[in-house]
């Protein structure tokens, strides 16, 4: 029963690993999206801090896109296991 199950569903995996892959690109985007106005808010406010904000920006802005690549290599990898 479950190997007819897997059988039928196998054609829509690859599908779902797509689908998946794009959630977290867009995700992603958003994400650095955000950061980057926020950043850019909070230079208009103080523009002294420049430096500090930018630094933590690039760094909040790389983990978020490390979290988004992980994404997209689990949902590819889903389609061979």
């Amino acid at each position: 029963m479950l190997a007819t199950i897997l059988a039928e569903v196998q054609p829509l995996v690859g599908l779902g690993a797509c689908i998946g892959a794009g959630i977290a690109a867009i995700g992603a985007g958003l994400g650095i999206g955000k950061i980057g106005s926020s950043a850019m808010e909070a230079i208009a406010r103080q523009p002294e801090a420049a430096g500090d904000i930018r630094s933590n920006m690039i760094v909040i802005a790389a983990l978020v896109e490390g979290v988004a690549l992980f994404a997209v290599i689990v949902s590819v990898l889903s389609m061979f296991v």
